[in-house]
């Protein structure tokens, strides 16, 4: 066992005691992943809270701010980042319209299609956001150095890029 030991670590170990066979190397990862999500979780919360947002509209508000200037992106292209249904997307874009955080307008491109742009207060409230988020997830890591911080996410890239292809539990 570490020389610090954690709660993964006395599970794992319990669990050895009593199923000798299995190898539970993979729950020395992903357990400790799944607790760090929560830990994640709530600091994103914390920090939309703090702007005023709710996660999903972070979503919609960060793809838009993303984007770049004008701000601006079509359902479909906010579907596309945000993985949610489009009936989904409508409800959370007119819900958006109605705080005053993204207005929708004519697409000059396309008579029949729109864009939803980001409001002054939406791209004020979203970046808020991400500087408090920035600062909660710099927090989260503060006990690692940037080099293990590096090494961390290359290896997290790594694991993630196999799910990206289709690999799934």
């Amino acid at each position: 066992m570490a020389a610090e030991a954690d709660e993964v670590d006395r599970i794992v170990d319990a669990w050895g005691t009593q199923r000798p066979d299995l190898d539970f190397s993979p729950l020395e990862v992903l357990s400790r992943v799944d607790r760090l999500s929560r830990h994640l979780d709530r600091a994103r919360r914390a920090a939309f809270r703090r702007s005023d947002l709710e996660p999903w509209e972070w979503d919609v508000l960060s793809a838009l701010r993303r984007a770049g200037e004008p701000y601006q992106l079509s359902p479909k292209q906010l579907l596309a980042q945000t993985l949610v249904s489009s009936g989904t997307m409508t409800n959370r874009i007119d819900r958006l319209v109605g705080r005053r955080l993204v207005r929708r307008e004519a697409d000059p491109a396309d008579r029949r299609g729109i864009l939803v742009t980001l409001t002054d207060d939406g791209r004020i409230r979203v970046d808020a956001a991400i500087t408090r988020l920035v600062d909660a997830e710099a927090a989260l890591l503060g006990a690692l150095a940037r080099s293990d911080r590096d090494r961390l996410a290359a290896l997290l890239r790594k694991l993630s890029l196999g799910f990206d292809v289709g690999v799934h539990l």
